[in-house]
């Protein structure tokens, strides 16, 4: 690390018995000729792939490999699960004809991703949902997709008799048509369905079949929500990357801690609040130097707490000496259900763990396959350093809200560029600089406020773990800046104490002018923090 003594190297904790994970390679590594070839045919073909097939597709490949394991639960290879795939089909196939949609309201977990493939197996739309919403959220979705099935169960589907593959086959969609609706928290409204094409899921993963992951052992261990587009769409790349997966269907931080330690696992991919509490959770006193990559979505990462985590993983193990040099990689995606997943991305490098005030904010540069635009009201491009909407256009951009052509009007320009609503700073090489959300903006006493910037200057405060600004209306500055902080565990500070850290670190007019100190955050099924549920602690 720059500006430090070089750490010293570190005892890596006792690997798990068994072959597979002493070893440095995979199981079953394969680099003969034909595989080869049959990786390249897969790259090539991304663009045509489709999601009903593509575990098959996989399979030719990976066979025997494993795919997925859960606690007590489901344990896959390749071609076990192209199989279990082919059965739930079967079981879906004389209930729905296609172009109908399935809703997929199984519990969170892997299952909930292969039903969505068997849903799209028999050409009809899979449509994921959170086993978090309330009944009355899941009858919305049902309602406004016109769902012809609802799967709460994989076993209410799964076929004991073979498929007719002949006829699942016969029911291949192509890679233009709808393959998944994704309905969004609906923090802002009412829940509307983001229409996903099996190219817009797939296009830009199949470069990721060249991965030489035979030639190392990997393990994502990840326990997010499949039913949103972040954790549907890291398994499908996980997939197709040939990584398998430990999943655990709901997130605790002591057992994601205890999972790391004790299978080795060495990529984690979460969302900031999930670090927060894997660090409030004594993740710094656990052994976490298996970890080479960690990566978040969703929200924006804190330059800071990323830089700890970078610190507990390592570049390498040595072999011979177990001993962990180096700090691991961080990467944080940036993307909206209406992209179908990640088109941004910023990378700190392992062994690269250091105070870059540049990147501390940097949003990213745009994947492969896609283009990024900062235009103000108006649509024109704004200058270097300015502020302005962020625009995407590329592969995964929805081809719509599923019956509701004003909202696909509203967001989707003619020219095929989506406006994200988010705003960012234009910076050089095309990069651009996340500064908040447009609908979040504070307007107070003529000055434009964003929650991102006194969020991050709050939770400088060394008692702070989290907070969450918004504005309230203000009959003298239109609106007024409030904070709801969550505090460390074992930490105290007053309220008043919290008012006064503002009022040092910020500008007067950004300084927050009330302080709540709360348990928790209500958040939405993504684990972002739902502001609007705060208001009322402010209304006296």
């Amino acid at each position: 690390m720059i500006g430090e003594a070089a750490p010293a190297p570190r005892p890596a904790g006792r690997p798990p018995d068994g072959p597979d994970r002493r070893s440095g390679t995979a199981t079953g590594a394969r680099l003969d000729d034909v595989h080869v070839l049959r990786r390249l045919q897969l790259a090539s073909s991304g663009r045509s792939l489709v999601l009903g097939d593509v575990l098959a597709r996989l399979a030719e490949l990976r066979d025997t490999r494993p795919l997925v394991e859960e606690p007590r639960a489901l344990r896959l290879t390749y071609r076990e699960g192209a199989e279990r795939v082919d059965r739930l089909a079967a079981g879906m196939a004389a209930r729905v004809e296609p172009g109908e949609r399935v809703v997929v309201a199984t519990p969170n977990g892997y299952d909930q991703l292969l039903c969505c493939m068997a849903a799209a197996r028999v050409g009809a739309v899979a449509v994921p949902v959170n086993d978090r919403m309330r009944p009355e959220e899941v009858d919305h979705v049902v309602a406004d997709s016109g769902a012809a099935l609802v799967v709460r169960s994989p076993a209410e589907v799964l076929a004991g008799a073979g498929p007719d593959v002949a006829e699942l086959d016969r029911r291949r969609p192509g890679p233009d048509a709808v393959a998944a609706l994704f309905y969004t928290s609906g923090t802002t409204g009412v829940p509307k369905g983001a229409r996903l094409t099996h190219r817009a899921l797939l296009g830009q993963l199949g470069l990721l079949a060249l991965a030489p992951t035979e030639l190392r052992r990997d393990e994502l261990i990840a326990s997010l929500p499949v039913a949103h587009i972040m954790g549907f769409s890291v398994l499908l790349a996980a997939a197709v990357a040939g990584i398998p997966v430990f999943a655990l269907p709901r997130f605790r931080a002591g057992e994601v801690l205890d999972a790391i330690e004790r299978r080795r696992s060495t990529i984690f991919v979460g969302v900031p609040a999930m670090y927060r509490l894997l660090l409030e959770a004594g993740a710094e006193t656990r052994d976490l130097t298996s970890i080479r990559v960690w990566a978040s979505g969703a929200d924006v990462m804190p330059a800071e707490l990323a830089r700890r985590f970078q610190r507990m993983g390592a570049t390498v193990t040595l072999p011979l000496l177990q001993w962990s040099v180096g700090d691991a990689a961080f990467v944080e995606g940036y993307g909206l259900v209406e992209t179908a997943g990640a088109v941004a991305a910023r990378v700190s490098p392992p062994g690269l763990a250091v105070p870059i005030p540049l990147l501390s904010e940097l949003l990213g540069l745009p994947l492969p396959g896609n283009r990024l635009r900062v235009v103000d009201a108006g649509g024109r491009r704004v200058r270097w350093g300015r502020v302005g909407e962020l625009a995407v256009r590329g592969p995964g951009v929805l081809a719509g809200y599923h019956g509701d052509p004003s909202a696909s009007a509203a967001i989707l320009g003619d020219d095929g560029w989506l406006h994200t609503g988010d705003l960012v700073r234009r910076g050089p090489f095309g990069s651009v600089h996340f500064v908040g959300r447009s609908k979040e903006v504070i307007k107070t006493g003529g000055y434009s406020v964003y929650p991102a910037e006194i969020e991050r200057v709050m939770e400088e405060h060394p008692a702070v773990a989290e907070a969450a600004v918004l504005g309230l209306p203000d009959d003298h500055l239109g609106e007024r800046t409030v904070a709801a902080v969550r505090l460390l565990p074992g930490s105290a500070a007053t309220e008043e104490e919290l008012l006064d850290w503002g009022g040092v670190h910020l500008a007067g007019y950004k300084r927050p002018r009330q302080v709540r100190v709360v348990a928790e955050l209500p958040r939405t099924g993504t684990d972002k923090v739902a502001r609007r549920q705060l208001e009322a602690l402010f209304a006296s």
